[in-house]
């Protein structure tokens, strides 16, 4: 086999896991390399070149002289890549498109502050962990009004906004951000656990363990 000519600078991260679950279930050839961020090498200097603003993932593309940080870019240029994991129809592909920034703008960063002042600020503050668990429930709830009529996000093709979602939904199930009352975003994740790729995606390079 030909060396890969796509390589992944990632850690066990939710946006990490966005990453490394688009290329298993794309079957693409890879490298990985492991950016220790609790070591501090996302502010190496090689890895400044790749994404000054020093975060993972990124993603470098050898053969087309390509180089992508932000996951959800990552995603779509995967996707366009290979003609997979994005609807072909219009209107299903821009619902895709739009979950995805839904994902981008509100989720991801919603969940990421709640992680911060609920597990991480020292001393606690309480305003903050209120606002940002009552974000969390809306965002649950958006999700899971749009999976009520709908086996995906898009509809009923399997897509890059699941992969963004599932990222952050996992880290949430780990420590226990408790969705089960949305019953359908609840079937969804359980779905979506089930694939083989989703649970190589999620190992890789190491599984997530909580705080």
């Amino acid at each position: 086999m030909n060396d890969p000519t796509l390589t992944l600078y990632t850690d066990s991260s939710p946006n990490g896991f966005k990453i490394t679950i688009a290329l298993e279930e794309l079957g693409l050839p890879y490298a990985l390399k492991h950016v220790h961020i609790d070591q501090g090498e996302h502010h190496d200097p090689a890895f400044l070149q790749l994404n000054p603003h020093a975060r993972i993932p990124v993603l470098v593309d050898q053969h087309s002289g390509i180089t992508l940080f932000e996951s959800a870019a990552i995603l779509l240029y995967l996707a366009e890549k290979t003609g997979r994991l994005l609807p072909s129809d219009p209107t299903s592909r821009w619902a895709a498109i739009k979950w995805l920034m839904f994902h981008a703008s509100s989720m991801g960063p919603i969940l990421g502050q709640r992680v911060h002042f609920e597990l991480f600020e020292h001393p606690p503050l309480q305003s903050a962990i209120e606002r940002y668990r009552r974000l969390t429930e809306e965002t649950f709830a958006t999700l899971n009004d749009q999976l009520a009529h709908n086996r995906w996000l898009a509809g009923q093709e399997y897509s890059i906004a699941d992969i963004a979602t599932f990222g952050w939904m996992h880290i949430a199930h780990i420590i226990d951000f408790d969705f089960s009352r949305f019953k359908h975003l609840n079937a969804w994740y359980e779905r979506m656990e089930l694939r083989p790729a989703v649970q190589r995606g999620i190992s890789l390079p190491l599984p997530a363990t909580g705080p």
